[in-house]
């Protein structure tokens, strides 16, 4: 089983943007130090979720140049809201400058907030996703000598005369991630041989439901699908290897009564961040036209139960035991959810350091 770091620190203000990019940058250094297989960075715009977010091939980049063994992944980038031909520029570039370590989840975006600042509009992005992946998919293949390819999908259009430059260090192009939410995202998703974001359930849910039980669901209709999809071993290999569960907010700490404690406070400090940017999720929601549900606040046990992973080493371990033996290939942590202060920094160091020192030798 992989672990990955999810690079997910939440800057408040503008005062806190250079600090919170700071922390984290420290805290994917100290996941390469600590064996961890990869950093994740989200794609995110305008509400202080991991300010550097708002060019995470940027920032990849940036950590390229310090970080030799880690590889480097999107969960995910927001598909709509970059140009075909700059997607594929830059994902070429990063394959070049990581020498091959890249990882690139796709999506369609999660919110109008950030959908409306691109020109997108929400009710738009699934069908703009799958309209550009297929215009990448063409300029990836597209060789010098062949017509030029002209595209128009009525938000973007441009003509490429001779080829994408630099070309993919990795053959066709650096692996793509798909979430294997809707089955036909899961089939695209099985048949490309990319491997798969494997959903949590959104609260609130059932009380029956269980997490375990809804990631199982999941992943084994991608590995049913993977499998049967014609794919050579190494590569569905790769793509089991790298086949990723996320837990939001990760908290470790010597004993479950003090991870408890702590989990918290950390979620305390969260929550008071999404309650300061509710009214601009509402404003975008009505330019949008749309009305979404919100999650339950971050202290319900649906929204734990969802997104969290805590407790002592040993909890932890014993909590991942049943996804190892499912075969999910990579888990993705986020040490760092909500507000970057001292404390939360000092929490994430103990986290982290916790679990690579007494429990990801368990799964290694």
């Amino acid at each position: 089983m992989r672990f990955s770091a999810f690079l997910n620190g939440r800057s408040t203000g503008p005062q806190e943007d250079a600090v919170v990019m700071r922390r984290l940058a420290e805290h994917a250094a100290q996941a390469d130090a600590l064996g961890f297989d990869a950093v994740f960075l989200p794609d995110h715009h305008f509400t202080g979720y991991a300010p550097m977010s708002s060019d995470p091939f940027m920032f990849a980049a940036y950590l390229a140049g310090t970080l030799k063994n880690v590889h480097f992944g999107f969960s995910v980038t927001t598909v709509p809201l970059h140009h075909p031909v700059r997607f594929v520029e830059r994902i070429n570039l990063l394959d070049q400058l990581t020498n091959g370590r890249l990882l690139v989840g796709v999506g369609s975006g999660t919110t109008p907030e950030e959908m409306i600042g691109f020109g997108v509009h929400y009710k738009d992005a699934s069908r703009m996703a799958e309209e550009n992946l297929e215009i990448a998919a063409r300029l990836w293949s597209k060789k010098m000598d062949d017509s030029p390819y002209s595209f128009d999908t009525g938000h973007y259009k441009g003509t490429v005369v001779q080829r994408i430059v630099p070309e993919a260090l990795t053959q066709d192009y650096a692996p793509l991630m798909a979430v294997a939410l809707r089955e036909s995202s899961t089939l695209r998703a099985a048949q490309k041989g990319w491997p798969a974001f494997i959903p949590a359930f959104t609260p609130p849910v059932p009380a029956s439901d269980q997490p375990f039980e809804h990631a199982k669901r999941y992943f084994t209709r991608y590995r049913d699908a993977l499998l049967g999809a014609g794919h050579p071993e190494a590569r569905v290999n790769h793509c089991l290897s790298w086949t990723t569960h996320t837990y939001q907010c990760v908290h470790i700490a010597e004993t479950d009564e003090q991870a408890e404690r702590e989990l918290h406070a950390i979620l305390e400090s969260y929550q008071k961040a999404i309650d300061r940017e509710h009214s601009y999720n509402k404003r975008a929601e009505a330019i949008s036209g749309v009305d979404l549900v919100s999650s339950p606040p971050a202290l319900t046990s649906e929204w734990i139960k969802t997104w969290c992973l805590h407790g002592s080493p040993d909890t932890v371990a014993a909590h991942l035991q049943p996804y190892a033996a499912l075969g999910i290939g990579n888990v993705l942590l986020g040490f760092t959810t909500g507000p970057m202060s001292e404390e939360r920094v000092r929490y994430a160091d103990q986290s982290i350091r916790l679990f690579a020192n007494e429990v990801m030798p368990r799964f290694k």
